[in-house]
């Protein structure tokens, strides 16, 4: 039982992340595009890591996938926020992006 909740629960935050990379790809602007993929890829990124949780062997396994995902998330943030300012500050120089 506990299985097949995992891997719900991975199916589910693989078809976040497609949803995501189909938002990059279809959004007109880079603040739409950035916004559907951060957005998309954080709830896919938590919903496999805990089916990941679900079928991890140990405390400590547990604890590594927390890890990971929270510096995954962290940086995917980061990463998101430094783009966005990015782009901003080349607007505001007149410059295309």
């Amino acid at each position: 039982m506990i299985s097949m909740v995992a891997m719900v629960l991975i199916g589910a935050g693989a078809l976040f992340f497609l949803a995501g990379t189909i938002g990059l790809l279809r959004f007109p602007d880079l603040h739409c595009q950035l916004h559907a993929l951060t957005k998309a890829d954080g709830l896919g990124l938590t919903l496999i890591g805990l089916g990941a949780a679900l079928l991890a062997g140990s405390v400590g396994d547990i604890a590594r996938i927390a890890l990971i995902c929270a510096f995954a998330a962290l940086s995917g943030a980061t990463c998101g926020h430094l783009i966005a300012r990015h782009a901003r500050r080349g607007d505001a120089e007149g410059r295309d992006v």
